[in-house]
């Protein structure tokens, strides 16, 4: 085979049927201009490649193993974090979550990226594909994503001690244990917690570069229902099957503002229990009135609480602040309806003969109470036996006949004689009785 059948090689590898591309074929210094110029190309495109790197950099590179661990036979590599919080977008009580913007910057000393000089060295961040880099991950995150717009939101940057800054910008969504018995009155305490992957204790150490202040930005953070409250951080260590492996976790509390629920569940369900007691000062002999007031209280109620319910888990096993005040809210709204009706069954259903006949059976009760003692006295005058006898036989047969009335006397101090007196004492229980369980719920729910 010839010198130029040899250029040609590549080209027939590439156009399979050259007449469609090269109608002159024939013609060989055309084809051969054509190698030419491709091979140039070849040529120049691996210079390029060479020249993507600086001189500094390719020193480093040249002989790094970007698979073994800075320090490898030497003990384990230090690994500095620091975190910035640029937003927490949403806390979600139905998922148990919330979703949060960070920064995180991870500072480790690789011995093999020494070199002369003063001035550090930022590099593109897609070059950390040619640089070890620690395997850190955030433990409880749902779902997480590293911003790429215009480019990966990666920073690189080499200090001549061979310190290694590498910055990253993440939106990752973290699971957090919420206790929502005192919700809306309730605090919450989550965490983000930082382990590597595949590097134990023996090969890789975690520390907060700051301590505390190592995590910024959540006292400029302003959430929607939620106030941060404190926030710190700790080193620990997470064991598994595998092994023990360093961890970082950063605490935040977080409270929740009670206000929006004030204005828009607790106000509501006050107002609805005062408008069920105007029925309170409506006459009996209205009953279409009364019967609306009741029922319409009712209806909305039962919307309200319904919809209370929306923004919460479906299936809990704990009954929360909120579903108490409206328990006891609705309540006080039905027992308004049961008042009426029962205030308007008595108006209707006076039991006049049970009434005499208690009446009777209290004035029997009288009279042998006085025949009784008319009768001991009697005995004191007359200490014949047969008075004794009869008197003592009254006295075996009235401890069970006394129990029986007795009751009956209970139940006539409780028997309503003028159903518009149910009104009258409705208008000053119900509102007193509410006012107590008020006192009893906030102080409960605030301070215990």
């Amino acid at each position: 085979m010839t010198a130029v059948e040899l250029e040609i090689l590549p080209l027939q590898l590439l156009f399979p049927d050259p007449a469609m591309y090269f109608p002159y074929r024939e013609n060989t210094a055309y084809l051969l201009i054509i190698c030419s110029i491709m091979t140039c190309s070849a040529v120049n495109a691996e210079e390029k490649e060479g020249e993507i790197l600086p001189p500094t950099i390719q020193k480093l590179m040249k002989g790094y193993n970007k698979y073994l661990r800075p320090f490898f036979d030497n003990g384990p590599v230090t690994v500095g974090m620091s975190l910035d919080i640029a937003s927490i977008d949403t806390i979600s009580e139905i998922n148990m979550d919330y979703t949060a913007t960070i920064f995180l910057r991870q500072r480790w000393t690789d011995e093999r990226l020494c070199f002369e000089g003063n001035k550090s060295l930022s590099l593109d961040g897609r070059l950390v594909e040619l640089l070890w880099v620690p395997d850190t991950f955030i433990v409880d995150s749902k779902k997480s994503f590293l911003h790429d717009i215009t480019v990966e939101n990666r920073l690189i940057r080499i200090y001549p001690n061979g310190t290694v800054l590498y910055a990253l910008r993440i939106t990752t969504t973290v699971a957090c244990s919420m206790d929502l018995t005192k919700y809306p009155m309730d605090k919450q305490t989550c965490t983000l917690q930082l382990e590597s992957w595949g590097y134990n204790i023996n090969d890789v150490m975690f520390y907060w570069t700051r301590g505390n202040d190592s995590v910024r930005g959540l006292n400029t953070l302003r959430l929607a229902q939620y106030t941060v409250e404190d926030h710190y951080t700790s080193v620990s260590e997470a064991v598994y099957e595998t092994g023990r492996y360093p961890k970082l976790v950063f605490h935040f509390d977080l409270k929740r503002n009670i206000l929006y629920f004030i204005l828009e569940t607790y106000v509501p369900s006050i107002l609805l229990v005062v408008l069920s007691w105007v029925s309170f000062w409506i006459s009996q002999s209205s009953v279409p009135a009364r019967i609306c007031i009741g029922v319409t209280t009712v209806l909305t109620m039962t919307t309200l609480m319904m919809g209370a319910r929306t923004s919460l888990p479906n299936a809990n096993c704990f009954i929360k602040a909120i579903d108490v005040y409206l328990g006891i809210c609705f309540s006080f709204i039905f027992g308004a309806l049961l008042e009426y009706a029962i205030a308007h069954f008595c108006s209707l259903h006076q039991p006049h003969q049970k009434n005499s006949t208690v009446k009777k059976l209290v004035d029997e009760d009288d009279a042998d109470m006085n025949g009784t003692i008319t009768a001991v006295s009697g005995g004191q005058n007359h200490q014949n036996e047969p008075a004794d006898e009869s008197r003592n036989g009254k006295q075996i047969k009235r401890p069970r006949d006394s129990v029986l009335k007795r009751l009956l006397c209970v139940f006539y101090c409780f028997h309503v004689q003028n159903p518009h007196h149910i009104d009258n004492y409705s208008r000053l229980s119900f509102p007193l009785s509410f006012m107590i369980i008020n006192v009893i719920y906030w102080v409960y729910y605030l301070y215990f």
